[in-house]
């Protein structure tokens, strides 16, 4: 590990099954704080499952999830605590629909961060401003495009201070058009040292924010290394298949 190097997520000897289909492998991954790691794969890899058990949005079978050197709780208010430190952006923006962008992102630093209702009110615009769509406070959300109802998502993941954020496909629902605005602010918050652990088909995004890049294949990880050495010189068969049919397009 690099000098000054920082666990903050660690996994090891991760196993998850769902059936008889056995979608984590003994997965051993350590993220560092202020690290941004990109995990890429073919379908049905086991990514998404990896980013949900960081969550623990799925139970592990085996193995030990750490974060900040915490075990992951199992129930109850240490849940919501570790829910709350370790935000999620999905594929879907799961916006409350009767509640405007502004209400959206007050709900939970109301309920779980327990702020006062001007304090949360106050941070809400001010991260309304930073995904520019201060303008929009007041909306609904079936009145935001695609592209924006997903940065009001990672607005209302950043409104819990959180210590990391992770993106499970956070574009593959959008249309082309609205993918860049959303890439734009995450790479914002790349640059702003936010740990972030990202699932996604995006490979511009790996290559240009991406500290490393973990390739997975059938519940695997395969390769875990840096941007250029990973694009330029893939090692496994597996990842030389995937970047052929991927990059080509």
């Amino acid at each position: 590990m690099a000098a000054g190097f920082t666990p903050l997520i660690e996994l090891s000897g991760v196993n998850k099954h769902f059936g008889e289909l056995h979608v984590l492998r003994d997965i051993d991954l350590t993220v560092g704080r202020g690290e941004v790691v990109v995990v890429i794969g073919p379908s049905g890899s086991g990514k998404s499952t990896l980013c949900r058990a960081i969550n623990r949005l799925e139970q592990i079978e085996t193995g030990r999830i750490t974060i900040d050197g915490v075990p992951l709780p199992e129930e109850g208010k240490g849940l919501a605590q570790l829910r709350a430190e370790v935000g999620m952006v999905f594929q879907s923006f799961n916006l409350f629909a009767h509640k405007t962008v502004l209400q959206n992102l007050m709900l939970a630093q109301l309920k779980v961060r327990k702020r006062g209702k001007a304090a949360a009110e106050a941070k809400s615009h001010q991260l309304l401003e930073r995904v520019g769509l201060e303008a929009h406070a007041a909306k609904y959300p079936a009145q935001l495009s695609g592209g924006q109802q997903q940065r009001v998502a990672i607005a209302r993941a950043l409104a819990m201070d959180p210590k990391a954020l992770l993106f499970d496909e956070p574009t593959s629902a959008l249309d082309p058009e609205m993918i860049n605005e959303v890439l734009d602010v995450m790479r914002g918050l790349a640059q702003e040292g936010m740990t972030m652990v990202v699932v996604t088909h995006e490979m511009g995004f790996a290559r240009s924010a991406a500290n490393r890049v973990v390739f997975m294949a059938d519940g695997q990880i395969l390769e875990d290394r840096v941007p250029e050495d990973f694009f330029g010189h893939p090692e496994t068969d597996r990842a030389k298949d995937f970047l052929s049919k991927i990059l080509k397009h």
